[in-house]
């Protein structure tokens, strides 16, 4: 059954020599074996925001000897633990990819340990899947900050934070109030980096209308027309920018209705 494996609270692991796997024993149960993911594959289980199950994966590197690397809650630095420490109990799953598209184990769980320590941990630019992909593939890349981000702009701010409502419910204030303010940091970090190269956008554009202007005032077609494809690539990006903002902000206003 590869791809996923059952962890226990009390899991028990044993290494076949030959086959470099590993057995899984549950405690008073029947005896389940698994073939069980390779060492350097890309893990993920998945977690909960506050009361509300299954919101997010978590990832990390298999390290074959039965431990994880990964960037750990709520500590947000990249720690070697056990495989159950990792697991927290829920179903083990494995990404995949391509066949040639990754490095093989060994570069993985080097490049892992690599980062062993590391203390910059971003939800939106650097998170625990951004840290598996890069140390698996060489991509720093999050899937489902993608998927997330692009869906927020399309649905109704209110539909979207109901649930994150409800799930604060009986949690401790002080703790919902320091999630909130952790994405909102998060999301505040982004905006500015992201307001400065709109703002620059928009003044590229400006001046390339002006130097297209005045090369027509000059009787250079030519150069008025590579001063306007410049100004075209400024407006796409400006474009794509205020998009980006604008989703950011509606981020931040259903963060801060949900506090």
């Amino acid at each position: 059954m590869r791809g996923e494996v059952n962890s226990g609270k009390h899991l028990a692991l044993k290494k076949d020599l030959k086959t470099e796997q590993f057995i899984v024993f549950y405690p008073r149960q029947k005896l389940i074996i698994i073939k069980l993911m390779a060492k350097g594959d890309q893990l993920y289980v998945w977690r909960e925001f506050a009361n509300l199950k299954g919101v997010y994966q978590h990832h990390g590197i298999d390290m074959g000897d039965g431990n994880v690397i990964h960037y750990r809650k709520p500590s947000e630095i990249v720690e070697k633990t056990s495989f159950g420490v990792f697991s927290q109990g829920k179903k083990v799953y494995i990404r995949q990819y391509p066949q040639g598209f990754c490095f093989i184990g060994d570069v993985v769980i080097n490049r892992a340990l690599s980062r062993l320590g590391e203390n910059k941990y971003n939800l939106l630019f650097n998170n625990c899947e951004h840290f598996a992909t890069w140390c698996k593939t060489g991509i720093n890349d999050s899937k489902q900050v993608k998927d997330f981000i692009p869906t927020i702009n399309k649905i109704d701010t209110f539909n979207l934070f109901d649930p994150l409502k409800n799930a604060f419910k009986g949690v401790n204030s002080n703790n919902k109030n320091i999630i909130i303010d952790s994405a909102l940091n998060d999301i505040r970090t982004a905006w500015d980096r992201m307001q400065p190269q709109y703002k620059e956008a928009v003044k590229e554009i400006d001046i390339w209308q002006k130097v297209a202007y005045q090369a027509l005032q000059n009787n250079r077609e030519d150069l008025a027309r590579g001063a306007l494809i410049k100004k075209k690539s400024y407006q796409n990006r400006a474009k794509h920018l205020q998009t980006e903002l604008e989703k950011l902000a509606t981020m931040t206003e259903g963060l801060l209705q949900s506090k």
